[in-house]
């Protein structure tokens, strides 16, 4: 089975896990995926301070917070589909901090993560709020752990770009063109996901 898990980097709910939602729905009841979501709303994530006590001991992070739960449901999932909302033109803090707590990954288990596969998507406030760019961040944070990018279909580039007019769930539901990329991302990223695992 593959088990994809939907990320929202959001410190609170609005179009941002509204777009994460709808973009996975289709999948939720499939036979054959099991579809799993992480929220870090509210979460207490400190930034890797890098003291080196993973490296030197080859022992997971020393600091004591939410991060060892939510690393042990990620390391378990196949692909994951990563959204944030547009902070200071890039992801959030809370994002930022999720992937620079990984790196006990590379000292412990540095091919954890190489047979998997992730997309990113991105909602601002502004129609060109900075998504294209918190989009490259998420991405360059996978590529550092040695996750794949998926490309979304043509026209959609490298993820999906949401425009919510700062109205929450209800203007992520007017973005009709962002809402479509999203699904188109995440269908690709399944069909070429079962296509791996069945090879």
């Amino acid at each position: 089975m593959l088990k994809v898990l939907g990320i929202c980097g959001s410190p609170r709910k609005g179009a941002t896990e509204y777009l994460l939602k709808e973009s996975l729905k289709p999948f939720e009841n499939r036979e054959d995926i099991q579809v799993e979501y992480m929220f870090l709303k509210g979460k207490k994530i400190a930034p890797c301070n890098n003291c080196d006590y993973c490296r030197k001991n080859k022992k997971p992070c020393i600091i004591q917070d939410d991060m060892n739960e939510l690393l042990e449901q990620f390391l378990t999932a196949d692909a994951f589909v990563i959204a944030t909302p547009v902070y200071a033109y890039g992801a959030t803090p809370q994002i930022h901090s999720f992937f620079s707590r990984m790196r006990p990954i590379f000292h412990l288990a540095p091919t954890r993560l190489r047979d998997k596969f992730g997309v990113a998507m991105a909602t601002g406030g502004r129609r060109n709020g900075g998504q294209e760019i918190a989009v490259a961040s998420l991405i360059n944070m996978m590529m550092s752990r040695g996750i794949n990018i998926i490309s979304n279909e043509s026209g959609g580039y490298a993820g999906a770009y949401l425009w919510s007019k700062d109205q929450k769930e209800i203007g992520a539901a007017e973005d009709e063109y962002a809402m479509l990329q999203g699904k188109l991302l995440v269908n690709k990223l399944v069909e070429l996901m079962l296509r791996f695992k069945r090879d």
